[in-house]
């Protein structure tokens, strides 16, 4: 049976380093939330697979660094998480932080979505940026 938290890389170097270590990590956020995580799936893939799905499935024409795709679950948190690590690493460079923290950040903002938070409003990515910051300073 696959762990409950899994890491797929699709035509980039693997950014996922100590899976042990993040699995505990995320399992500690949802927790945080009276939540588990039933199955996540983190996708690391390049600029252009990830604007194939923001034009396929969000109808949206630009680059950005995750799509959260949730799926019921009446156990935890489900779903898959797709990032791409040219995002991650541009956004990194621009934010003055390693991309190692920006791959955290992007991962826990859609573990943050799949445990039911969303940032449609002002207020509401001022909320999710305050939970980011909180569960990075447990990893790092």
């Amino acid at each position: 049976m696959a762990p409950p938290v899994t890491f797929l890389v699709q035509d980039v170097p693997d950014p996922f380093r100590d899976r042990a270590h993040l699995r505990r990590w995320l399992n500690r956020v949802a927790a945080d939330h009276g939540s588990r995580i039933d199955r996540v799936c983190f996708v690391a893939m390049g600029d252009m697979a990830l604007l194939a799905y923001n034009r396929t499935y969000l109808q949206h024409d630009d680059y950005t660094d995750v799509i959260t795709f949730p799926v019921e679950s009446s156990n935890g948190a489900s779903g898959d998480v797709l990032l791409s690590t040219d995002r991650i690493r541009e956004n990194a460079a621009e934010f003055g932080v390693s991309a190692r923290h920006e791959l955290h950040r992007v991962m826990v903002h859609g573990l943050l979505h799949l445990l039911g938070h969303t940032d449609r409003t002002k207020a509401q990515k001022a909320a999710m940026r305050a939970l980011e910051d909180k569960y990075l300073a447990w990893l790092d």
